[in-house]
């Protein structure tokens, strides 16, 4: 997809094969934005969490950046019990709070499928 944006200061964007974007917010500074979300890969709610956390954790490193806050992305049957979701918010935030990263809010929705990830 070809950028629409002719933003100098846009210095990664839609016209690169990167899995961010990189925008410079001052001469010195730059801020990297990515999300990332998986359906579940393995059978443990609370592994789950911790690889599609260090997964999507693992974009912002590829581009020479440090992850500092991150946004909750959930996908969630009604039928599923949430006491699984809670298992797959924890091993995200502590795979979070081991990288530094603080999660500060998020969004979920009802999805037949169950997803999660961080942006």
């Amino acid at each position: 997809m070809k950028s629409t944006s002719s933003d100098p200061n846009l210095l990664v964007g839609l016209d690169t094969p990167d899995d961010a974007a990189v925008y410079r917010v001052a001469p010195d500074l730059a801020i990297v934005q990515t999300v990332d979300y998986l359906t579940p890969i393995v059978d443990d709610a609370f592994s789950w969490g911790r690889i599609a956390a260090a997964n999507a954790l693992s974009d912002v490193y590829a581009m020479g950046a440090r992850p500092v806050t991150a946004l909750n992305l959930v996908g969630w049957p009604r039928s599923l019990d949430f006491a699984l979701l809670g298992k797959v918010l924890d091993g995200a935030s502590n795979a979070c709070r081991e990288a530094g990263v603080s999660v500060v809010g998020g969004h979920s929705i009802d999805d037949p499928e169950p997803k999660y990830g961080l942006a």
